[in-house]
């Protein structure tokens, strides 16, 4: 009888193993991407605003809606666009209400944290984001300047910003608006203007001015697109198109759009691309 048992220890792990390898080739197949090319659509939510990455125009919908049309078309379906408010205001994917009724793609703003990676699969990365000087000359330090900050629609972190500002005794004014960012540099109200990353680049791009990352100490962030955990072939296939649209030199066309052209594209996706 001891011999037994001993014997069946030995056994035991090994059952157990091949239990759960069964087990897994059992589960159901992820359907993800047959699912969505059998609909005829892909269905991304992402935030109503959120330039230059969305912008509400449709002559120049933004860098992500282009991107996904793109995305899209090589999959031989049609991209179908759900606006969330929510979505840019808040970097955490669980106070977006989103589900998978409502898309299989979330763009707009998608940032690559633990956060994230915990409720969502991501995408490569191609672009950051994070807090970001701007100015028709920038100063070599912010401390005692005046200024303009425009922290919009994004979900960056203020409270990290306002103690970074109080710290170099900086004399701050908030303006509501990227129109009211630019004026108040051109009219000299302000020595330098600080908003959101991409904003940036793109406000930068259009006047001819220059940007650069705020302090280090401020956090920064990989953005991607999203996808739910478990859809892997829809990923896998995201990832692969997305591949061919940077190897064709398209997912620079697109970006040269909103980031000043070829140039502005190529530094873009030199800093941005992980």
């Amino acid at each position: 009888m001891a011999m037994l048992l001993s014997k069946l220890r030995k056994v035991l792990p090994y059952v157990a193993i091949f239990g759960l390898l069964a087990g897994v080739y059992l589960l159901p197949p992820d359907t993800s991407l047959s699912e969505m090319r059998k609909a005829g659509v892909l269905r991304a939510c992402m935030p109503p605003d959120y330039p230059p990455l969305v912008t509400g125009n449709r002559a120049a919908p933004g860098i992500d809606v282009e991107l996904l049309q793109a995305l899209a078309k090589s999959m031989g379906v049609k991209l179908v666009v759900s606006p969330n408010p929510a979505m840019g205001q808040d970097f955490n994917p669980r106070n977006w209400h989103v589900t998978r009724s409502q898309c299989e793609v979330l763009a707009g703003g998608v940032v690559v944290s633990p956060t994230t990676k915990s409720f969502l699969e991501t995408s490569p990365s191609y672009a950051q984001t994070g807090w970001a000087l701007l100015a028709p000359k920038l100063p070599p330090d912010i401390a005692g300047r005046r200024v303009g900050v425009l922290t919009g629609v994004s979900g960056l972190d203020r409270l990290a910003l306002s103690r970074h500002l109080r710290a170099r005794n900086a004399q701050v004014t908030i303006v509501p608006s990227a129109a009211d960012l630019v004026q108040g540099l051109h009219d000299g109200r302000f020595d330098v203007g600080i908003t959101e990353w991409l904003l940036a680049g793109q406000l930068a791009a259009r006047e001819g001015w220059s940007v650069a990352w705020a302090d280090a100490e401020l956090p920064r962030y990989p953005v991607a697109l999203g996808l739910w955990k478990g859809d892997l072939t829809l990923k896998r296939a995201i990832e692969h198109e997305m591949n061919e649209l940077r190897r064709s030199g398209e997912m620079a066309r697109i970006i040269g759009r909103y980031v000043g052209g070829a140039r502005g594209a190529t530094a873009w996706l030199d800093r941005n691309v992980r």
